[in-house]
């Protein structure tokens, strides 16, 4: 039987495709955040989830509800 996402723990996101969408760098975001910016790069490969103070602290600085930027399930892929 396949897990579903929430057992295995694996949070989807869509940072980088905003940060690009927006020309924002990975350090002009972590210094927004108050973060490093490895953090950033840690959690657009999904090697961290982040805390949801993290998580809606990033929806905020993107103005957008926090289902856009992370999901239990993947993202479907755009242009396909």
């Amino acid at each position: 039987m396949t897990p579903r996402p929430e057992e295995t723990g694996a949070i989807h996101n869509r940072i980088a495709m905003l940060r690009l969408e927006r020309g924002v760098s990975r350090r002009e975001l972590a210094e927004a955040l108050g973060v490093h910016y490895q953090t950033v790069g840690y959690l657009e490969r999904g090697e961290y989830s982040p805390s949801l103070l993290l998580a809606l602290s990033i929806a905020r600085y993107f103005d957008v509800p926090v289902e856009v930027v992370f999901s239990l399930e993947p993202f479907p892929r755009l242009g396909s």
